[in-house]
């Protein structure tokens, strides 16, 4: 287990339900929050974020939580990367969501080695759910979606434009 790894769910966490709990503990699985998530990604390969909200106004995150499993093997047996879950903590989603655009509930975020590959949104199809991460993997590493308007640099000429 790493440092950025806990077993136990949040202390200051509302009740989580325990497929919730069962995705954060199981191996590759841990609790992630906007302070451990940098430390969480540092680790090399593949890790996905799983923004899940509140099981009541989004009841889906506890179906995803239930297939996320088993397109960890399905990926795995088409000879696709495995991956790290990192659950974030219900505190954090916020920060986690500004900084990856992932507004929709429940989200899984793809990293590779740090880099922002893509996220997939809401419950679907089996198939569809399976095609999307896929296709998710297979994309080159990009600037995530966050809010806010990138940045360049100024103008050598020392005008605006």
């Amino acid at each position: 287990m790493t440092a950025t790894q806990s077993l136990t769910p949040p202390a200051a966490a509302p009740a989580i339900p325990p497929l919730i709990e069962r995705l954060a503990s199981a191996p590759g699985g841990a609790w992630v929050n906007d302070a451990t998530l940098d430390a969480f990604l540092a680790e090399p390969g593949v890790a996905v974020i799983f923004l899940w909200g509140d099981p009541v106004r989004f009841p889906e995150c506890l179906d995803v939580a239930v297939v996320l499993p088993e397109l960890l093997k399905a990926v795995r047996a088409a000879g696709g990367p495995g991956w790290r879950t990192g659950v974030v903590e219900p505190q954090a989603e916020m920060a986690v969501d500004r900084r990856y655009g992932a507004s929709r509930r429940p989200a899984l975020v793809f990293l590779r080695d740090g880099g922002y590959l893509g996220t997939v949104g809401g419950m679907l199809d089996w198939d569809v759910f399976l095609a999307e991460v896929q296709r998710v993997l297979a994309a080159p590493v990009t600037r995530a979606p966050s809010i806010g308007i990138p940045v360049r640099a100024a103008a050598s000429d020392g005008g605006c434009h």
